[in-house]
């Protein structure tokens, strides 16, 4: 039942979008209201994660399932909620329900028409509706179209506002992110084929509860193989380098609330995907092959994202590269051990809280100045004071200053390589982040300061509903000052399910 109140939701938001025209105001916020729902589904699987405790090494946590038998098809346990589950759908939903809740159509608007805010109100909905799925999928085979189906939804949002780059930037994301999906799928199909040579039941095949029992059995140069179609392709949804290149075009492109939606959770939830498989490879051929894949993917994507920084000209662009870089340090994390695991994970809640959070905030900027060049922005805190201030705590909190809880993830992350004995590579990465330091900070500067173009009305226009994002601001420096008990739990559990 639970898994009930945590997908149908937002499909019934779509529903209710679909089917009620022209749009009105009533729908978008049913809508946000209804997103809660799942929210709430979402902790109360963590609740019941944390409650079951550390599972004993070597066996399965006991975690709910969802299943049906249709016909000849069998979907026993299609869904289960694990503590690394849980932790995704915590993710999804509260960045979904943010999204939602500052989304257009709910508020004061004037530049987007009832057709384009009831397209929104639609593909919004069943975008988040397949992320929770996807991560919320003990069937592998669920979970890739589930991740099929983001693409597919988020590709109608991209071109909100109709012009050439925009359509141009869709497709982009339609034809690279698709043909990303046609490789996880073909790894996919590997495996799977590999299971049922080996043990001739056909039945269950797909569920990753099922494959982590064989995979000890499978035959290590067909799961080589495996991966390496996997890592590309769920890598290209997450944006890693260098298959990251319709991620710029899109964010830049995109409704500020789908860029938040897809850089906040979305690379998220392909990386989520990459974890599940990776634990699959790992008790086949033990943790060296795919920590070392990893590893390049994830510094070749900090090397490319941080020079991108340095030549991007375009804000949304900007963060997007920043999002790529993150991306990057995630897997690098993802390869350096338990404690690297450890903070890779808190390093994907802190990224989903803080760039959300920045996106958002550039649909009010673009709003206002009317334009995405860095050069074309200043004098924002005389402009839009909470947006600036937001703005600014934003960007202090994805460069990794004190008292946010990137901070503490890096840190984690950083002192993981040392443990592991990669000074080298610790070195590189501080580098990687230093550069992305000083290219964010000064632009950070340009934006803030100076004297606001001819034009430019001052004010804000109705900034107290922004102060949601506040919450965001809260809970990143909380996550930088303490981890609270119930996430620690948490966290620990998903490093004993991606380390056992």
């Amino acid at each position: 039942m639970t898994f009930l109140f945590l997908l149908f939701p937002p499909v019934l938001a779509a529903l209710l979008a679909f089917i009620i025209r022209p749009y009105r105001t009533y729908v978008g916020w049913i809508n946000a209201a209804l997103c809660l729902i799942s929210l709430g589904a979402a902790v109360n699987f963590a609740s019941q994660a944390v409650a079951s405790g550390m599972p004993i090494v070597g066996t399965m946590q006991n975690a709910p399932t969802w299943g049906a038998v249709i016909d000849s098809l069998g979907l026993v346990e299609v869904l289960r909620a694990d503590s690394l589950s849980a932790l995704m759908m915590v993710c999804v939903s509260a960045v979904g329900t943010i999204t939602l809740f500052l989304s257009p159509g709910l508020w004061r608007e004037d530049h987007y028409t009832p057709v384009q805010l009831r397209r929104f109100q639609i593909f919004i909905n069943l975008f988040i509706a397949s992320m929770l799925l996807a991560v919320s999928a003990n069937n592998v085979g669920v979970m890739w179209i589930a991740i099929e189906a983001t693409t597919i939804f988020s590709a109608f949002i991209i071109p909100l506002n109709v012009t050439k780059t925009s359509v141009e930037a869709s497709w982009k994301y339609i034809l690279i992110c698709s043909v990303g999906i046609a490789l996880a799928f073909t790894g996919t199909v590997l495996a799977y084929f590999d299971f049922v040579t080996l043990s001739g039941q056909v039945e269950n095949a797909l569920n990753w509860t099922v494959l982590i029992q064989i995979a000890p059995n499978l035959h290590p140069e067909v799961m080589r193989l495996a991966f390496v179609f996997l890592l590309v392709g769920y890598g290209t949804k997450a944006g890693l380098a260098p298959m990251h290149t319709w991620l710029p075009d899109a964010h830049s492109e995109a409704p500020a609330p789908l860029s938040a939606t897809m850089s906040g959770v979305l690379l998220a939830v392909a990386i989520y995907a990459l974890l599940r498989w990776k634990v699959v490879i790992d008790a086949t051929l033990g943790t060296g092959y795919t920590n070392n894949l990893l590893l390049s993917l994830g510094i070749l994507s900090l090397f490319i994202a941080a020079f991108s920084m340095v030549l991007s000209k375009n804000y949304k662009r900007l963060l997007a590269y920043s999002s790529i870089e993150h991306t990057g340090l995630t897997c690098i994390g993802l390869a350096l051990g338990p404690l690297g695991i450890f903070a890779a994970l808190l390093h994907m809640i802190n990224h989903s809280l803080a760039k959300s959070m920045l996106f958002l905030l550039t649909g009010r900027i673009l709003h206002r100045y009317k334009s995405t060049d860095i050069s074309a922005v200043s004098g924002l805190l005389k402009v839009m004071p909470i947006t600036g201030s937001l703005f600014a705590a934003g960007i202090l909190a994805i460069i990794g200053l004190p008292p946010f809880g990137i901070f503490v993830s890096e840190f984690a992350l950083i002192r993981a390589g040392f443990e592991v004995g990669r000074p080298w590579l610790m070195g590189f990465v501080l580098t990687m982040l230093a550069i992305a330091f000083v290219v964010l900070l000064k632009v950070l500067n340009k934006m803030l300061y100076g004297k606001p173009l001819e034009g430019v009305q001052k004010g804000e226009a109705d900034g107290w509903h922004i102060s949601l994002l506040f919450l965001s601001v809260f809970i990143l420096i909380i996550l930088g000052l303490i981890i609270p008990e119930p996430l620690m739990m948490l966290l620990k559990q998903s490093v004993a399910i991606v380390s056992n």
